[in-house]
Formats: structure tokens, C-alpha cells, sequence
């Protein structure tokens, strides 16, 4: 009775410091552009769209309708959903084991990294778990015996994951395969209340195959053909490293240890759980190896671990008590590094130390900072003025921050990456011809960051084709420029002609030495290249911590750089090499951060991204 008193109390507190914690967490981390994009969609209400079913889009919606404008308002029904979920998995674990190790099964719903963080985010995932307790429980109940309530129960389950995710497939997958491995469940598939239930829960899919079928399959083809390469790579042996530093390693391996222990077991219910469980994480395992690698994808067996969950208790009980704790703790540190990670983020000081990191956070970084450039740059142009986004993120990100649900966002390869340029035609909101922009003043937000540095300039020149020459740029370093964002502004609106003169482009640089995190001495040389086409530079600062420490001796030959950039019409190549020295005593020594200063031949002046150097002293 202590024991079982115990872990109650244990999880009770655990719970109520992870959703504090959560909301806390939840009120300071920036949109994120995904979330962002869900927030449009429910401005434009519909049963379906082109990367997900509603659900997400109306839970975003009906948030903002509770809880007024805000980032806390549009993931508020999200962590209210989250902060249920564990207790759907302590109902489970109590039927099927002792109260004490339910308990200790919500402890570990809790600790676990990928489950405990949800609803941080306004995701989908959260009502992916939400529909995966939900049919789980009612299916374990049925196993036993069926009745109305279960199969009513069994029915939301299955419209709730229909209407969140095409992936919820892998999870009704899995469940049907589960239950075709137990004599019970084959004969549960035949009962009339379970069928009606399965039909219900089938019929929610409807509006997404709607959508598809009046959309030449879109979003189909998006998930299931042009994301994934479908050819055998090796990168699927990455899923268990991976998985196992996101879940905490001995968590993981107990909860795969709960999978082969109990796939035999006695209870046709536990069975069901563990073969559940088994097969969605093995099967997004062989995925791996044909599937799409480059957006995010750790979290896709989510729904294995939580059919796992409640099996975890009873299956480690015979670990050492040395090795239970050591589990416990590593799985506390992981929740902890995730929530520590959002709140990194949220930081702005913190995020700019980490710009010239690999991991830098762009998708959560710098909106508030352009949307306030956006502000000041419409201050000074005049009224009516027509905004313009160079993508979908920043299209979503500055309509949230600006309450505009009908900005406009160019033809882009993110856009289509991401599964989003058909709905954005849906809308009418792709732009992709010059007439479609009328001659309204015109104000262009560029994401210079969005694309690889090496198709930046094709990148502009294809702005070039669609605007003409572009006008001096404004631009937003946030974070040293890890974010960069430029705006271009036609006050007078675009002529109705397009000049076909050469094409007049922001600059490009780049700075050879020092290199990034180099150590040099008080007096250092600084050299690379920079180009600015159409019109070419005047002059080259070098910059330290954003002020001027040497002006370069700029028109440098070299020869070799217009065959790499083959586009290019700066009029001053091949001589558009830099070097400038640094003197010594102009900067103290310590970490600084380099950086360029680009005096066009048009008058235009554009800071360089900056990347951090170390100063040493003097000996």
C-alpha cells in the first residue's frame, strides 16, 4: 500500500511540474514555421489541405477563438490534450498490471523525451497520441469482452488519427496486424460493433481523399511518392542511434525488451500492446532505408513507444535496482535536454551564440525581428502598400505576427519541398507571374537564408526575371545573420514593363581566412571575395562585433571565381578579391565576431553574415 501511495504521489508531482514546466515552455518558444503554416490553414477553414487533414488547422483555430491572439493561444488546446495523455496510459497499465506499476508507467509516459515534450508545439503528433491511447484502450477492453461504449470509443479513436495525420495509417496498420496475430483479435475483427466502429473511423478519411482526388492526388503524392526516394540507402541504419539518444538509451531498450518479453504472453491484451508496439517502431525501422532522410522523421514511431508504455514497469522489474534507477534518471536528463532546448531557443541571446553552429535553430528564429522590420519598412512607403513573401514560411510566420491571413508568397522550391505550393494555389496566394502583382506599391521579403548558399544567386536572378533589376536591398541579420531576410521595396509599384536590362542582385561574399572559430593573433589578414552583380562594389569594410576595424583593398584578381559563378554580370570580374589587415590593438583580445560591410556602386549598403573568431593576446 506505501509503495503503491508512493509512486501515486511520485507521479502526481511528476505531472504537475511537466505540464507547469510545458506551459511555461510553451509561452516563450517562437512559432515554429510548420506551426505557423497550420495557423493559416485554420484561417481558411476547410476540410482537408494539401500536407494534412483539418484537425490541427481547426485545434489551432478554436484555441485562438478561446484564448484570443498569441503563441500560448494556439498550442493551449495542445497542452491540454498532452496533459491528459498520461493518464490514458495509467488507465491502460492499472487493467492490465498492479496500481503501482501503472503509476510507474505514467512516470515514464512523462520522463519519456519524444511523449513528455508533446504539446510544447502546436503538432499534429499530440492527436496522433491521443488517438492511438484512445483506440488501444478500447481495443484492450473489447479483448475481454465488447460493448457500445468501447466500440464508440474505438470509433473517436480512429476519426481523431484520420483527420491528424497520413501516418496514423502505420498505426491502424499495426493494430490490424496485431490483432490478426491473436486468436482473440481475429475474432474481435468479426464482431458487428467492432466493424461499424472501423467503418466509422474509416469514413473519416473521406474529406482527405476528397481533397486528393479534386487535387490530382497532391497530397498523396507528396507523402507517399515525391518525398521519399524509394531506392535502398544505408542512412536507415542511422533510426537506432538516433531513437535510442532521443528516447534515453535504457529506456529504449526496455521498452524493446517489453515488446519481445510479453509478445507471448497469457493476456490476449498485453499481446496486443506488444505486437502493437513491435511492429510500427520495425516498421518505420525498414522504412528508413528507402524513405525520405532529409526532414525530420525521429519522431514517426512514436506511436510504438506508446503502445509500449504501459508493458514498461512489469518488464524491467527484474533489472537491477542500480540499472531501474540509471534508467530513470537518463530518461529524466532527456526531458530535460528537450525542454532545455526549446527554452535555449527562446533565448536570444543563447540562439546568437549558436549561429555558426550546424544546428542552428532557423525555423524558430528571427519572425519577431522581421516582422517588426516589415512594420518599419511599411511606415515609410505608402498606403496600400502589397506585401510579399518570398515562401511559405515567411508568408505564415509574418501572417501571424501581423494578423494577415492573405499574404502573398512567390513560386519557391520550399514551398513544394514541403508539400505546401498546392494549397497556396488553392488560395490564390502564389505568385507566379509579374501581371498577377498588379501596380499597387510593392514590398518584397526575401529569404536569403532558405536556400543553399550556392543557389542564392540563381535564386535572384530568377527574382530578376519575375521583378527585373532589383532595387537596393534592406537587409535583417538576426543571430549574426545565421537568419538573413532581405526586403526590396518598389514605393512607386513595379512599371508595367519589366526592364531587361542585366540583372541588379543583392551582394555575395565570402571570406576565406580567417575560417570560422580560427584563433589569430592581435594583428590578423583578412581575404576572400565579394561581388554585387549588375552594378558592382565601391568599397569593402571588415567588421568586428558589428563595427568597422579595417576598410580591404578590394579588386583583387581572380580569375577562377566567375567560372564558378557562371551567372554572374558583376561588371568589376575577375577583380573581386578583398584582403584588408586588422591592427593590432583594435580589438581586444576574446571571442569576436567578423563580418563585411558591402558598399554597392548603386549607393546600396548590406552587412555580411558574420562568424566567430578568436583574439589571442599579445605576448
Amino acid at each position: 500500500m506505501r509503495e503503491r501511495n508512493g509512486m501515486r504521489a511520485a507521479y502526481l508531482t511528476l505531472w504537475s511540474a511537466i505540464v507547469l514546466a510545458k506551459l511555461v515552455v510553451a509561452a516563450r518558444l517562437p512559432l515554429f514555421v510548420d506551426e505557423a503554416f497550420y495557423w493559416q490553414e485554420g484561417q481558411h477553414m476547410a476540410w482537408a489541405y494539401s500536407d494534412l487533414p483539418g484537425l490541427t488547422a481547426w485545434t489551432i483555430r478554436l484555441g485562438g477563438e478561446l484564448f484570443g491572439d498569441g503563441v500560448l493561444a494556439a498550442r493551449a488546446l495542445f497542452l491540454a490534450v498532452s496533459a491528459l495523455l498520461p493518464w490514458l496510459v495509467v488507465r491502460i497499465a492499472r487493467r492490465e498490471f498492479d496500481p503501482r506499476q501503472a503509476w510507474t508507467a505514467g512516470c515514464a509516459a512523462l520522463l519519456l523525451p519524444l511523449f513528455g515534450s508533446l504539446g510544447v508545439m502546436a503538432l499534429p503528433d499530440v492527436l496522433m497520441a491521443l488517438a492511438t491511447l484512445l483506440c488501444l484502450d478500447a481495443l484492450t477492453r473489447m479483448l475481454r469482452g465488447v460493448d457500445h461504449g468501447d466500440a464508440v470509443q474505438l470509433a473517436l479513436g480512429l476519426a481523431i488519427g484520420a483527420l491528424s495525420h497520413y501516418r496514423f495509417i502505420a498505426a491502424i496498420g499495426a493494430g490490424f496486424l496485431a490483432l490478426l496475430l491473436i486468436a482473440q483479435g481475429r475474432a474481435l475483427l468479426r464482431d458487428p460493433r467492432v466493424i461499424v466502429a472501423i467503418a466509422f473511423g474509416a469514413a473519416a478519411w473521406i474529406p482527405l481523399l476528397a481533397w486528393n482526388i479534386e487535387n490530382a492526388e497532391a497530397g498523396l503524392r507528396f507523402q507517399l511518392v515525391d518525398r521519399h526516394p524509394w531506392a535502398l540507402h544505408l542512412d536507415g541504419i542511422t533510426f537506432l542511434g538516433i531513437q535510442a539518444a532521443l528516447v534515453t538509451p535504457l529506456l529504449f531498450a526496455g521498452l524493446l525488451w517489453a515488446a519481445w518479453r510479453f509478445r507471448r504472453a497469457d493476456d490476449p491484451a498485453v499481446r496486443l500492446l506488444a505486437w502493437s508496439g513491435a511492429i510500427v517502431i520495425l516498421g518505420f525501422f525498414a522504412l528508413g532505408f528507402f524513405a525520405d532522410t532529409e526532414r525530420v522523421s525521429f519522431h514517426w514511431p512514436l506511436p510504438g513507444y506508446v503502445a509500449l508504455l504501459p508493458l514498461l514497469p512489469a518488464a524491467i522489474a527484474g533489472w537491477p535496482r542500480a540499472l531501474r534507477i540509471a534508467t530513470w534518471a537518463l530518461a529524466a536528463a532527456g526531458l530535460l535536454a528537450v525542454l532545455g532546448y526549446y527554452v535555449a531557443v527562446s533565448t536570444p541571446d543563447v540562439r546568437a551564440r549558436t549561429a555558426a553552429l550546424k544546428w542552428y535553430p532557423s525555423n524558430f528564429a528571427g519572425w519577431d525581428e522581421l516582422a517588426d522590420a516589415v512594420r518599419s519598412a511599411r511606415a515609410q512607403m505608402p498606403a496600400g502598400t502589397r506585401l510579399v513573401a518570398d515562401n511559405f514560411k515567411i508568408g505564415a510566420e509574418l501572417g501571424f505576427a501581423l494578423g494577415e491571413t492573405g499574404i502573398a508568397v512567390l513560386d519557391h522550391p520550399l514551398n513544394r519541398a514541403h508539400g505546401r505550393a498546392p494549397q497556396l494555389r488553392l488560395w490564390g496566394l502564389e505568385v507566379a507571374q509579374r501581371s498577377e502583382l498588379g501596380g499597387s506599391p510593392l514590398l518584397l521579403v526575401v529569404g536569403a537564408s532558405d536556400v543553399q548558399y550556392r543557389d542564392l544567386l540563381q535564386r535572384y536572378h530568377d527574382l530578376c526575371a519575375l521583378f527585373g533589376p532589383l532595387p537596393a536591398p534592406r537587409v535583417l541579420n538576426v543571430d549574426h545573420g545565421a537568419q538573413r531576410f532581405v526586403l526590396l521595396a518598389w514605393p512607386q509599384g513595379l512599371p508595367e514593363t519589366k526592364d531587361d536590362e542585366d540583372c541588379t542582385t543583392p551582394a555575395m561574399a565570402w571570406v576565406d581566412q580567417p575560417t570560422v572559430e580560427a584563433t589569430v593573433a592581435g594583428a590578423f589578414e583578412v581575404s576572400g571575395w565579394a561581388f554585387k552583380d549588375g552594378v558592382g562594389l565601391d568599397k569593402v569594410e571588415v567588421l568586428v562585433d558589428g563595427r568597422p576595424a579595417a576598410t580591404a583593398e578590394y579588386g583583387q584578381p581572380l580569375p577562377g571565381l566567375a567560372n564558378f559563378w557562371k551567372i554572374s554580370n558583376d561588371p568589376r570580374h575577375p577583380r573581386v578579391g578583398f584582403r584588408a589587415k586588422v591592427e593590432a590593438g583594435m580589438v581586444p583580445p576574446g571571442r569576436h565576431w567578423l563580418g563585411l560591410r558591402l558598399h554597392g556602386a548603386d549607393g546600396s549598403v548590406e552587412d555580411w553574415r558574420e562568424f566567430p573568431i578568436e583574439i589571442r593576446a599579445a605576448k
